[in-house]
């Protein structure tokens, strides 16, 4: 195997905020699990164009033996037909990449009261910046449409994370959840759920993620119809 430059990723400096996948023409680089990581040797070219997008300083460039080069992956902006590998790596999500703002204005003014991205439970880093000393809104993907107040009600104040126990994996969420829980002090949670039945696994998943972690935290847990209204609102005080 020949020598040559190729990239390295610290694990421990990198936060998963995502900055360096667009700034690889390669495509070489994804988010998994939270982390940066090299999809493949062979698709690094070694020349460092990620190094100045992370803010960590978890990049480096060294000499080591590793695969030939053989181009950008598959789809990637550079990529070309005649360079194409044999297989074919999953798809990578430069929207994914973590972002902390000011919220626009008050929410009560119609300014969104969002302060973070992404949103997706399943996209969220456990480390992700905005979730340490938060409260936590847990929301059914549903519930943003079904309130008309939701910014105002649910979001303000809050980091959220969402998504959908119907068409999503119970157990992956509840493990997020007690990642989110062991890696920062939050504060206290509040789940917004529909009164389906299949909504009642938000629920679950932060039960779960509160056993499993060993927190005991407020809970607020506020369920709505489908037209917005609150059909159930109950607090579990910290035990």
């Amino acid at each position: 195997m020949p020598k040559r430059h190729i990239i390295r990723i610290d694990q421990e400096k990198c936060d998963g905020c995502g900055l360096c996948v667009p700034s690889c023409a390669e495509g070489a680089l994804q988010i998994i699990e939270g982390k940066a990581v090299l999809v493949a040797e062979k698709y690094c070219d070694g020349l460092g164009a990620c190094l100045g997008a992370c803010p960590q300083g978890a990049l480096i460039v060294e000499e080591r033996e590793a695969e030939e080069f053989v181009g950008p992956v598959p789809g990637a902006k550079g990529h070309h037909p005649e360079a194409a590998p044999e297989a074919e790596p999953a798809f990578v999500c430069p929207g994914s990449r973590m972002r902390q703002f000011a919220p626009q204005g008050t929410p009560e003014a119609g300014a969104s009261a969002l302060s973070h991205w992404p949103v997706k439970l399943k996209l969220v880093s456990p480390q992700a910046p905005f979730l340490q000393g938060a409260e936590l809104l847990v929301a059914a993907d549903c519930s943003a449409f079904a309130a008309g107040d939701f910014h105002a009600r649910y979001l303000a104040g809050r980091a959220v994370v969402c998504g959908c126990p119907k068409f999503e994996d119970l157990d992956e969420q509840a493990a997020k959840l007690t990642e989110i829980l062991k890696r920062n002090d939050i504060t206290g949670i509040t789940i917004v759920n529909m009164e389906v039945p299949c909504c009642q696994g938000l629920i679950q998943a932060v039960r779960e993620a509160m056993q499993a972690a060993g927190k005991r935290l407020p809970v607020t847990i506020c369920t709505l119809s489908p037209t917005g209204q609150v059909v159930q609102q109950q607090r579990v005080k910290a035990a």
